[in-house]
């Protein structure tokens, strides 16, 4: 009896006591055949198996001299090159740690490829040279690879140079003249490649030499091939500090390399120019390189790559670049809209008292190429890009209020042919102008009342008719404001005009039947289908007369008030009414006005504001007026009736207090700009200069000097060590149970785009674990970089392991997976499964903020929403009011609040707040809170509705306000 093997059984079990000795298995047996009688495609897949096993650990050390007998003699490039992978990864040394006499013939063949008259044949193998670490095979290969460098083909000179470069660095001894060689053969080589791999070697093993021939040649440096001129500015970014001395030419190349025709040589020459000197032309120099290249890339990741490296620049050096804005203007001739949002960032930190009247004339003339736009793709992109130039105006004029006028003049002209953002975010501008620079406020009054009728969206119509109400002092400006509005609504009363046009279109439509001399009688015309899928029939006479009132209802006809209350807008209705009771209280404080147009205009106020109210009540509305627009409108009427008898208090209601509340709104987030810009300012940097702080007198003197002997003896004790510690454990997931042959702990760190997980393993058994190995799989945008090695545990013994994840998304991920290791037995294979690891996503979610145009777009754009219902028991309520709630919630979302402080003021029992987040990935988060807590011994109730652009963020992010419920603070 025999074993599959061809051995006695004796001897098989010999083997297993034994498993070192060499056992020829039957794959040995089929690998060394297909190697002697093989084809050459057999011989390939042999030796791609014998090397892909040698990598995984498998023995092939018999096959050896096979490969060297049938292998090595082939012609085949194949095989060749499949030679030279196995000559790397065969082991090329013998138990007792000596060269295998097999080397002889492995150097015997690659000294023949070095002298192969193909010059491929020979590349290749001086490239193979570059990965032996062996000085016995190396040695007797130093000849031909010294003659490779007179070769007359470039590519064996090239190879030949990296050769010896790589012989010099990892054994010296070798080849002692390597750089004096490398010295002669850079003087006589023409071959720019050859140069520049001869120029790197110099500069990695003899700087001096490099230095010496840059020196030589750089009056050549412009007309050097483009990778020649990136290892000279390689050289001179490594040889700065060593060679001082040398400091004018190494500007000089650099300066010479600026103009150069490669965007690659460009960008590092200005990269490295700013590392060689802080001299204000060099630093403009770099800085017009940075431009130049941002205008004319055409890839748009490289384009924001530069622009990045400008705005570093800008950083470091503070008022040079100023004059360098209008050229950075020419960036904004790229399409893309990122791009453009970076180029205009930068342009407003460089924008100063100089150059701001030449940045607002740039931005004005690429304003006006907006507004005319063909197709509906590029109007989006043209409606976008217009909203961003005209934030980036705004800014620049709140910043340099001497151009705020010009801007303001640009912005009324235009308004009426911007879209509704961006026209809203206009009106908005106009609005603060008015505010901070009463100067302004006539000409801005002016402008709106002769532009008035050209308004055609609520948003701006609103923002127009509280700046008309709230600026309009004079007696000519309101009656000015008066005139305009009443030809913007039309015909009075509203209802009985549009009763009295409707009624006429009816009669024209019956005088036009009966004019064709036909009886009046219902023809029934075709079967039309209704939207539910049935049927309907109707007359002549029903449609003309339905077409008749349609044609009397064309709202684009009327104007532009009468046709936004038409439309249903009764938001823009309260508004008039408010606009209206303001002027009328306004021109009651006036002296020299008559009475009787006072009077006038009262009685006019309130029967337009009666005229919304029933407009709202009738059918001539698709939606009736809501409750809050009602009783607005009503409390405006009643303020008119008793104006005469409480003048004093509706003055201040409806007057002072409304501007007194916009300027501290306006005041608050000037307040709010500053604090950021000086967070983020060199400021808040510690100076050298600065004073050192010694905090133990500081805080004597200050009276707390008990808190801070506390502090010092729970650094002295380790206490404050041991916390952190404790919060460092919390982030510890087990990931097996203690009754396991293995248990297993894993320490979870994120960090923004890397997930590190450091696994300690323990072997709880008395045998030997081998082959173990931990097998992560992930759910959702997690992606495993690199697996863990399998390895063999001692008995009770523990090992550390590293796992890497990377993460591309912001949603809550998992890590699931299994141990998987081999033993007691020959043949035991086990398994263990392990805990999930949940990924938080509030490690990706940081608080940022927007305006609220921005916030608004977002908000109607983003189609995932989740409404969270809001509750909490009375006495978890009793000490918690509104603004500590929405604390707690800001804290347990990362999301800042967006609703100024201003507006959070105050005893009030209902609160309503917008809340804005965004992740390291560049994802947006908007929430929306309203809640109520009507006494102090009621509970809060209310709900928060938050929006995103994918479906994981809503439902995280709701999940976490469902936890935070839970755990209210105390």
């Amino acid at each position: 009896m025999a074993t599959s093997a061809g051995k006695p059984p004796a001897e098989a079990c010999y083997m297993l006591i034994h498993p070192s000795l060499d056992v020829e298995t039957p794959n040995l047996q089929i690998l060394k055949r297909n190697l002697e009688r093989g084809t050459d495609d057999i011989k390939v897949e042999a030796l791609q198996q014998i090397i892909s096993g040698t990598v995984q650990g498998e023995n092939y050390d018999q096959l050896l001299m096979h490969v060297i007998r049938f292998v090595m003699p082939t012609r085949n490039k194949v095989l060749k090159k499949l030679l030279l992978f196995y000559w790397e990864v065969c082991p090329k040394y013998a138990a007792d740690g000596t060269l295998k006499q097999e080397t002889i013939l492995i150097c015997n063949a690659l000294r023949n490829d070095l002298q192969h008259p193909n010059e491929y044949i020979r590349g290749a193998t001086l490239r193979f040279l570059c990965k032996l670490r062996e000085a016995e095979i190396i040695e007797p290969l130093i000849g031909p690879t010294r003659e490779c460098l007179e070769h007359r083909h470039a590519y064996v000179r090239k190879n030949a140079v990296i050769a010896v470069a790589a012989i010099h660095r990892c054994l010296p001894h070798l080849i002692p003249d390597a750089p004096e060689l490398i010295s002669s053969f850079l003087a006589a080589e023409a071959d720019m490649t050859c140069r520049r791999n001869a120029l790197a070697m110099l500069t990695a093993s003899a700087p001096a030499a490099a230095v010496h021939w840059l020196k030589e040649n750089a009056q050549l440096v412009a007309s050097f091939d483009e990778l020649l001129q990136l290892a000279v500015i390689d050289l001179i970014r490594r040889c700065a500090r060593d060679f001082a001395a040398e400091k004018t030419l190494f500007v000089r190349c650099i300066f010479e390399l600026l103009g150069a025709p490669a965007s690659a040589v460009k960008y590092e020459a200005a990269t490295s120019l700013v590392g060689l000197t802080t001299n204000p032309a060099a630093v403009k120099a770099a800085a017009a390189c940075y431009i130049s290249l941002a205008a004319k890339e055409s890839d748009n990741n490289v384009k924001i790559i530069v622009l990045e490296r400008l705005d570093q620049l800008r950083t470091r050096h503070e008022g040079i670049l100023d004059d360098l804005v209008m050229d950075l203007l020419r960036v904004l001739s790229t399409p893309d809209l990122g791009v453009r949002r970076k180029a205009l960032a930068i342009v407003m930190k460089l924008a100063s008292r100089r150059n701001v009247n030449d940045v607002i004339a740039m931005l004005r003339k690429e304003l006006s190429k907006t507004v005319a736009s063909a197709g509906d793709q590029q109007q989006d992109k043209s409606s976008d890009y217009r909203l961003l130039l005209i934030q980036t105006i705004h800014t620049c004029a709140g910043e340099f209020p001497e151009v705020a006028a010009d801007v303001v003049d640009l912005f009324l002209d235009s308004i009426s042919e911007f879209g509704a953002s961006s026209a809203t975010d206009a009106i908005i501008f106009v609005r603060e102008v008015a505010e901070k620079f009463p100067g302004l406020r006539q000409n801005i009054i002016k402008h709106l009342v002769s532009s008035f009728l050209d308004f055609k969206t609520g948003k701006v119509i609103r923002g127009a008719l509280w700046i008309l109400g709230e600026y309009a002092e004079s007696g000519d400006e309101i009656r000015d404001v008066w005139t305009k509005l009443r030809e913007a609504i039309g015909e009075l009363p509203l209802l009985a005009a549009e009763q009295r046009e409707l009624e006429s279109a009816k009669e024209s439509g019956e005088a036009g039947e009966k004019s064709t001399h036909e009886p009046a009688v219902a023809v029934p015309a075709s079967r039309r289908v209704l939207p539910d899928g049935t049927y309907a029939s109707e007359s002549a006479l029903t449609a003309s007369a339905s077409a008749s009132a349609s044609a009397a209802l064309k709202l684009d006809s009327k104007p532009p008030l009468r046709a936004v209350l038409l439309h249903s807008d009764f938001f823009t209705g309260t508004v008039l009414a408010s606009t209206l009771a303001k002027l009328v209280l306004r021109f009651a404080r006036l002296e020299g006005e008559s009475g009787e147009q006072l009077n006038s205009l009262r009685a006019e106020a309130v029967l337009i504001m009666a005229g919304v109210i029933r407009v709202g009540q009738s059918t001539f509305v698709s939606n009736a007026i809501d409750e809050d627009s009602y009783d607005r409108v009503l409390a405006c009427i009643r303020a008119l009736e008793y104006m005469d008898e409480d003048a004093a208090v509706l003055t201040d209601a409806f007057i002072s207090d409304t501007q007194s509340a916009f300027a501290r709104l306006v005041k608050g987030e000037a307040k709010r700009e500053r604090e950021e810009k000086k967070l983020h300012s060199k400021e808040t940097a510690v100076q050298v200069d600065d004073a050192i702080g010694f905090r133990l007198v500081a805080k004597k003197s200050t009276g707390d000097a008990d808190d801070s002997i506390e502090r010092d003896i729970e650094l002295a004790t380790g206490e404050a060590e041991g916390r952190a510690a404790v919060s460092k454990l919390d982030t510890v997931v087990q990931l097996t149970g203690f009754s396991d042959a293995v248990y297993a702990e894993a320490y979870v760190c994120v960090n923004q785009y890397d997930i590190l997980l450091d696994i300690m393993v323990v072997n709880q058994t008395n045998t030997m674990l081998r082959n173990l190995s931990i097998e992560f799989s992930t759910v959702g945008d997690l992606k495993l970089v690199e697996k863990p090695t399998s390895y063999t545990l001692a008995p009770y013994a523990f090992s550390s392991v590293k796992a890497s994840i990377k993460v591309s998304s912001t949603e809550t991920g998992l890590i699931f997976g299994n141990i998987v290791y081999d033993g007691p037995g020959v043949n035991d294979n086990h398994c263990i499964v392990l805990n999930d690891i949940r990924v938080d996503i509030m490690e990706y979610i940081r608080p940022a903020r927007c305006d609220e145009t921005q916030f608004h777009a977002m908000w109607t754009e983003f189609e995932w929403e989740n409404k969270v219902n809001m509750s909490t028991t009375k006495e978890a309520a009793e000490n918690l009011d509104l603004r500590a709630y929405l604390k707690h919630i800001m804290d347990a979302t990362n999301m800042a609040c967006l609703t100024p402080e201003n507006a959070l003021a105050g005893d009030c029992g209902f609160l309503s707040a917008n809340l804005y987040a965004r992740s390291i990935f560049g994802e947006d988060a908007l929430a929306n809170i309203s809640i109520e807590k009507p006494t102090d011994a009621s509970p809060i109730t209310g709900h928060i509705r938050i929006r995103a652009k994918t479906q994981g963020i809503a439902l995280n992010l709701g999940d976490k306000i469902s936890a935070a419920k839970v755990s209210l603070p105390e």
